[in-house]
């Protein structure tokens, strides 16, 4: 029953989640959080991050992280199967479509008018994580005092260092890890 759940869960998120990996994220957050209970935030949070450093999709890759979680190699390939299924048959439909209707008026407006709602869950995601990040809290309100100063000033070196040096974005997440892992199993 859960390899029926998990891959009617992921199938959904394959189905609907338009604009990539990050656009995905809320509706995974829906599915493994608050449908289903598989996963804490902070769970959530971890294997989101785990998922950007490892190479692939990251829709992909956490769909792959939560069904292992939940059972195992078994559940990972059919986590991961129910995540890619819809893709695959979108885009042959899709490619077919556009390929014979491309240059009308009516495909160019559906197109444009999706632009804008992948933003926004993109832009969802991304708060998301970042209040979890910062103040252990998945969404508003939040309390300034439960603001965690050493994820504020990681954040900042590590946006500081993307912007002034020429470091790339897995220099920087190696060197938070190393920093994390110093401040919080040494320092503290």
């Amino acid at each position: 029953m859960v390899y029926l759940q998990l891959f009617w869960s992921f199938f959904q998120v394959g189905l609907f989640s338009f604009g990539g990996g990050y656009a995905a994220l809320p509706l995974i957050e829906e599915q493994v959080i608050h449908q289903n209970n598989w996963l804490s935030s902070t769970e959530f949070v971890d294997i989101i991050t785990i998922s950007q450093m490892t190479p692939g999709p990251i829709a992909i890759n956490t769909s792959t992280f939560v069904g292992t979680k939940v059972a195992g190699l078994p559940g990972s390939i059919v986590a991961t199967l129910g995540c890619i299924a819809p893709s695959c048959i979108i885009v042959i439909i899709l490619a077919t479509v556009y390929y014979k209707y491309k240059g009308i008026p009516l495909m160019d407006g559906i197109l444009q008018g999706l632009r804008p709602a992948v933003v926004a869950l993109i832009a969802s995601a991304g708060l998301t994580i970042f209040l979890t990040a910062m103040f252990g809290a998945e969404s508003f309100p939040i309390a300034f005092s439960d603001l965690n100063w050493i994820s504020v000033i990681l954040f900042s070196i590590g946006l500081a260092i993307l912007r002034k040096t020429k470091l790339g974005p897995i220099h920087v997440m190696i060197l938070s890890g190393f920093a994390g892992i110093l401040i919080y199993y040494v320092i503290l």
